[in-house]
């Protein structure tokens, strides 16, 4: 763990930290949103997600050996908070359709952090001229806009119209 940050590669291992905690704690998260999720669209694309998240979790450890980065580090924060919003979210009374686009805003919060700190990570990498690892990176980043996307369209062409009701 750093305690004071020299190069942009230290702030590069520090961001790589901070994906593993916040995509380990998404794995440990995603199932207890796909339970409660009744659109069986919106179930299959959280439970796709986790596959996506666990394959997420293999590049970025795949990314710290190869750049030997240490990925231990403190906890994310802001993936522990968006979290608790979301299990805040679903722990109140809803009826089913507007549980569903609960779901979806709470999982949207996520995959625009998860964007941004991709993004963040693949600039560095690709500045510091580590190729191979921007693209294990960029594949990521892909997913993450993939989700959010599939997410929104998710939502406005069926949920939330079904939530108005």
């Amino acid at each position: 763990m750093f305690d004071k940050l020299e190069t942009l590669e230290d702030l590069l291992e520090v961001k790589l930290q901070g994906l593993y905690s916040a995509e380990n704690q998404l794995m440990k998260a995603l199932p207890k949103m796909a339970a409660k999720a009744t659109d069986p669209r919106l179930r299959m694309g959280i439970e796709k997600h986790l596959e996506e998240t666990n394959n997420q979790v293999e590049r970025l450890k795949q990314v710290a050996k190869s750049l030997d980065m240490n990925l231990d580090g403190p906890a994310c924060k802001a993936m522990a908070g968006l979290i608790a919003e979301g299990e805040q979210l679903m722990a109140l009374r809803a009826s089913d359709e507007v549980m569903d686009a609960a779901i979806i805003s709470a999982a949207q919060g996520v995959e625009h952090y998860e964007i941004a700190q991709y993004g963040t990570a693949v600039h560095f990498a690709k500045r510091l001229g580590f190729t191979p690892e921007a693209e294990l990176l960029a594949e990521s980043l892909a997913e993450e806009k993939n989700t959010d996307e599939a997410l929104n369209q998710l939502a406005i062409n069926s949920v939330d119209e079904k939530a108005l009701s």
